[in-house]
């Protein structure tokens, strides 16, 4: 398949799909999303034994787009369902691959890209990547990236993610819980290649059992999440905050609340 905003690089069992539009930080967009779903089931349907999702040049992802958030404001609810399935379909698809994954992450992880992130079986960053929640500051809710997040850290920690919205470094991110490990800049790709060789010795049967099984324990649960994360992100929508946080960022000014 041709892709527009994403590469898909095989080497020999280690497949590596780096988001690539570096001009926009490598901002998600709807076309990017269906792209990394397309790669993503494409892995799944292979041979590749282990997945790398990094991002080119300067940035992992650092959320949507602006241009998309432009247009958030004159969507119908149909139209907000829609996004919010497809960024669940997204999600889903990353969390349920039945090879290991590894986020190489060397900058800014934000919103929806430090969903993708964390998602990842393990996630490797630099001491120059930030990751942040960021949703509450323009009147979003960080619904589907919670039910996610619940996974990884506890609740106290959670929370202080998604209320303050506040952007942490890559120590506090492993102290955390949030990543396995942080190298040098120069470092990244060298203990990426060791630790996705260390996974390549192992009974790639075995691997994939494991990890449907790890999918399996929190099923349930998640489906539920998420579903009530359709609901609540959906609602958030149609809220006069929603729509001056959207309008605040758009035009890189303060935002002015007025929503009770």
């Amino acid at each position: 398949m041709d892709y527009k905003t994403i590469t898909v690089d095989d080497h020999g069992a280690i497949r590596t799909i780096t988001m690539h539009r570096p001009e926009r930080r490598n901002a998600m967009t709807p076309e990017m999303q269906m792209e990394l779903i397309a790669a993503l089931e494409e892995t799944a349907a292979g041979t590749a034994r282990v997945l790398v999702l990094a991002g080119a040049q300067d940035a992992f992802c650092s959320g949507l787009d602006i241009a998309v958030l432009r247009e958030m404001n004159g969507k119908s609810a149909l139209e907000y369902r829609t996004d919010a399935e497809r960024i669940a379909r997204l999600f889903l698809a990353l969390y349920e691959l039945p090879v290991p994954t590894i986020a190489a992450v060397h900058g800014p992880a934000i919103a929806g890209g430090a969903g993708l992130a964390i998602i990842c079986d393990f996630t490797l960053a630099t001491r120059e990547a930030k990751f942040g929640f960021t949703e509450a500051r323009i009147g979003f809710v960080p619904a589907l990236v919670s039910a996610f997040l619940a996974l990884q850290i506890d609740g106290k920690r959670a929370r202080d993610l998604l209320l303050t919205g506040r952007i942490i470094n890559a120590d506090e991110a492993l102290r955390m819980g949030l990543v396995n490990e942080v190298v040098a800049h120069a470092e990244l790709g060298e203990r990426v290649q060791r630790l996705a060789d260390l996974l390549l010795a192992n009974s790639p049967r075995s691997l994939t059992a494991t990890k449907r099984l790890l999918a399996s324990q929190s099923k349930a649960w998640l489906d539920a999440a998420i579903e009530a994360a359709l609901d609540a992100n959906a609602l958030s929508r149609e809220t006069a905050d929603f729509q001056e946080g959207v309008a605040a960022f758009v035009e890189k000014r303060k935002p002015e609340w007025r929503d009770s």
